[in-house]
Parts: structure tokens; sequence; C-alpha cells
């Protein structure tokens, strides 16, 4: 089971709001997450001025990517565990909740700490990122007081031809595998193209679904070979 510390650097969230975050996202793994994909984790908050323990996986909210860079938060810790990352101000500039953000994150990590599966269907292959498809605040749902993000369960990446019933999100809204909700997206490869990973979105492309850099859409873009180590000391 791997340990996962949540590093507040923001300049807009509280350490007392990111402990709380961190106390529900801990529920939402255990209870809710973890049943469906078979995955776990121990949660840890590390507060402002503070250091993550170096063999632990990283998950840190920063205010944006330029900080994010300054600060040498890249693509994998020093110890070569997985690093997540959420953009606080970035989120509350465009509207959204920090918490949603911060819960996604962590559960595309737990799904996919390597950023490399895939479902295949047809002649495409489905990138493993379990909240893009539902991701928008409004589909969210609150764990003492907190809203944290929706997500899709295996079945969402079963092949329609299979007819399975479902449910095909934790919230139970969307009807068919592979299908969106409104203001959600999923990647994917083309087996018979070669026009690398490409996007697919329910609505007009925002500022949340353009891949940010050191996004994990971003890193499964570009490969492992050109991901960079962390220089941050947690």
């Amino acid at each position: 089971m791997p340990h996962i510390a949540i590093i507040n650097h923001s300049t807009v969230v509280s350490d007392q709001d990111v402990e709380a975050m961190t106390a529900a996202l801990q529920k939402q793994v255990t209870k809710d997450f973890g049943p469906l994909w078979g995955c776990s984790a121990d949660l840890l908050f590390v507060g402002k001025g503070h250091k993550a323990p170096k063999d632990a996986w990283w998950l840190a909210i920063l205010d944006n990517s330029d900080q994010a860079d300054a600060l040498g938060y890249h693509d994998i810790t020093p110890a070569g565990k997985p690093l997540g990352k959420a953009f606080a101000k970035s989120d509350i500039d465009n509207g959204y909740i920090v918490s949603v953000t911060l819960s996604h994150e962590l559960l595309e990590m737990l799904a996919d700490p390597e950023i490399n599966l895939c479902a295949q269907v047809g002649p495409r292959l489905y990138a493993y990122e379990v909240c893009d498809p539902c991701e928008a605040d409004e589909f969210g749902y609150k764990i003492d007081g907190v809203v944290v993000s929706d997500f899709v369960t295996p079945a969402w990446f079963a092949p329609p031809a299979n007819h399975l019933k479902g449910p095909f999100d934790f919230n139970k809204l969307i009807e068919k595998p592979l299908t969106l909700l409104k203001g959600g997206y999923l990647q994917y490869l083309d087996l018979t193209g070669s026009a690398g990973w490409q996007q697919e979105t329910a609505a007009k492309i925002t500022a949340r679904t353009r891949p940010r850099v050191g996004s994990r859409r971003e890193r499964r873009r570009v490969g492992h070979s050109n991901w960079e180590v962390a220089t941050a000391n947690g």
C-alpha cells in the first residue's frame, strides 16, 4: 500500500483547508474508490514549511505550473516515486473547486501511477484516466463537507458490445461505456493512424481541459524517457 504525502505549497489555500481535504480524500479512497478499483493508500498531510517523506508518493498543491517548475516539482520524486500536482490558484482563477481537482489527481495517480496504462477497444487505446470523463465540479459529491471528484468504474472501459449494465461511474450518471458527462474528456491513441495521443471532449475546450505543462496528460504525451526527476526536497 503506497503512502502518499499531500503537500501544501500553495499561497491561496490554507493548511487547515488542505488538512480537511486530506481527511476527506482518505475516506474516499478507503470507502469508495478502493473497493471498486482494488487499491488503497495511506495519506499524510504535509503543511507549509515541512518536508514530505522521501520514500512516499507526492501530491503537491501548487499555485500554477510556473510555481511547480520554480520549486522543482517535475515528473517523478527524487526517489523515483509517482508525483502528482494540483494547481490551486489556476483553479480558483477559473472558478473551479480545488478539492475536486485534488481528488481527481489523487484517484488517477492510484489507478495509473506510471501513466502508462490503457484499455484497448477496437483500434483505439483509451488512457486510464479515471476522473476525466466526469470531472466537472457539478458532478462531484461531498464527504464531511469537502467536495470530491466523481470517477469512472472499470466497466467504463469495457467494449460497448459487451452490453454491461454498469454502473459506469461512482455517482451512476454515465449511461454507457466510453461516454462523457458535460465538461468531461478522454484521451485515445488510434492504432490505425500516426496522430499520437488525441483528446475527445464533451463540449468546447476550456482552460481546465487543455493539458498543462507537468500534467498527467502532458506527461503521457511526451513519454517516460523525457520525464524529469524533481529537484524539490518535499
